[in-house]
């Protein structure tokens, strides 16, 4: 009689890390908008390096750089918009 064959678990992928660098939606500049989380507060800052342009918002323990700079991203077209 011959052994059992083992099952070995697939291989997991390993997932792309999201990006804290983003482009300015003022000054147009790539890479020079950075996202900083204080968990602590739950303040999610997002502040351009060329133009000093920042915004603000609350977070929770789920949010991402990229959710900072996508609310500032969805403030800016909403003031575009109504005025």
């Amino acid at each position: 009689m011959g052994k059992r064959k083992s099952s070995k678990a697939p291989p997991k992928k390993k997932q792309e890390k999201l990006s804290t660098v983003f482009s300015c939606p003022f000054c147009n500049h790539d890479g020079s908008v950075e996202c900083k989380m204080d968990k602590k507060d739950f303040i999610g800052e997002a502040k351009c390096r060329i133009c000093q342009e920042s915004f603000s918002t609350t977070i929770n323990a789920l949010s991402e750089p990229i959710d900072v700079y996508c609310e500032w991203i969805d403030e800016c077209e909403r003031v575009n918009n109504s005025g």
